[in-house]
């Protein structure tokens, strides 16, 4: 009869595909809003392009954000299924939560902050490596102004280029664009994001003895892949009509513009071993491109409420957590 410590763990992997899941849900929007705004693709069509390239992402980068996220922002030694799980469910809770409210916010940080409120529960506040939050936080400000610079740059070079163009030859040329745009970004999406679930399942099988030392198996890559194509397969349109149609009005040569600056951004930060906020930066991208042609183009006020619901994502999906903890305990303390 198999052990029951096997089949907890057996299960919390599987709670970890499924936040990967809704990761890829929930930020789907996020690889596919500009293209199917601008009508390159219809939303079908974006969706299975997008969930084609956060896949075979793995084939283009390493596991550097995934060790940040397993052993360099929480004391390892501390973690137990118990924390993992608590984390996972705060994360799960606050981004179905954000989904039903129509808002993009950042799978990441719900995560870091859903393990990091069920670490601080389980042993105080000294579990916390702080030098491996300190890109992290930063990169909060950092990755939606990076964004934003950049879609700036792209939109004012591109303008420039084609200013004598045809109109109707420089609309079907960026149509075409936007498929090797969305392709960039999907790839960084994946790139970046789903090394944080594998970061999570890493710790967790080395807390559980199943490993000696800490590192990312190849099985843990390609499933949590195949769970964030899976999840952005499923669409997410609540969120994609909050980004393609709420923050500015997007042509094919704007999409085409913020997602090449975003996928450059994520590029960056996965090869900083960064778990940067993919919603964060297209987001900013889509705000730049926008503002670069007039200030009055962008919706602010839709920008604002994006911008409060990332401040609250870290501290509401700790705080998540750490209630899931606490009432994991309690369960455990009662069933023995």
């Amino acid at each position: 009869m198999p052990d029951a410590g096997l089949l907890f763990v057996a299960f919390i992997i599987l709670v970890a595909l499924a936040f990967d899941f809704t990761n890829g849900m929930h930020d789907a929007a996020n690889s596919i809003a500009t293209v199917v705004s601008t009508r390159v693709l219809t939303p079908r069509q974006a969706v299975i392009w997008a969930a084609f390239f956060n896949f075979v992402a793995f084939l283009l980068f390493g596991t550097g954000v995934a060790h940040t996220i397993g052993a360099g922002m929480i004391d390892i030694s501390i973690v137990t299924p118990q924390v993992i799980f608590a984390g996972l469910i705060g994360a799960i809770g606050w981004n179905i939560f954000t989904w039903l409210l129509g808002l993009p916010t950042s799978s990441s940080h719900a995560l870091i902050g859903g393990y990091a409120g069920a670490a601080v529960v389980k042993a105080g506040p000294g579990v916390i490596i702080a030098h491996g939050w300190v890109k992290t936080l930063l990169f909060i400000f950092v990755a939606p102004i990076l964004g934003m610079v950049l879609g700036v740059v792209f939109i004012t070079v591109t303008t420039w280029i084609v200013r004598k163009k045809n109109p109707a030859r420089i609309n079907k040329a960026a149509r075409r664009l936007q498929l090797l745009s969305a392709a960039l970004y999907s790839l960084g999406h994946g790139g970046n994001d789903a090394q944080k679930t594998m970061g999570i399942i890493a710790s967790l099988i080395y807390a559980a003895g199943w490993v000696k030392t800490f590192h990312i198996p190849l099985w843990v890559v390609l499933s949590a892949h195949a769970a964030i194509a899976m999840g952005t397969l499923s669409g997410g349109w609540r969120i994609v009509k909050t980004m393609g149609q709420k923050i500015t009005k997007l042509r094919p040569i704007d999409g085409f513009c913020a997602e090449t600056a975003s996928a450059i951004s994520i590029f960056f930060a996965t090869h900083a071993g960064v778990p940067v906020s993919t919603t964060h930066v297209i987001t900013g991208a889509i705000s730049g491109v926008g503002a670069a042609k007039r200030m009055s183009a962008v919706r602010w006020g839709v920008t604002l409420k994006i911008v409060w619901s990332w401040i609250f994502t870290i501290p509401g999906a700790a705080l998540a957590a750490g209630v899931a903890y606490s009432l994991i305990n309690l369960v455990d303390r009662y069933v023995v």
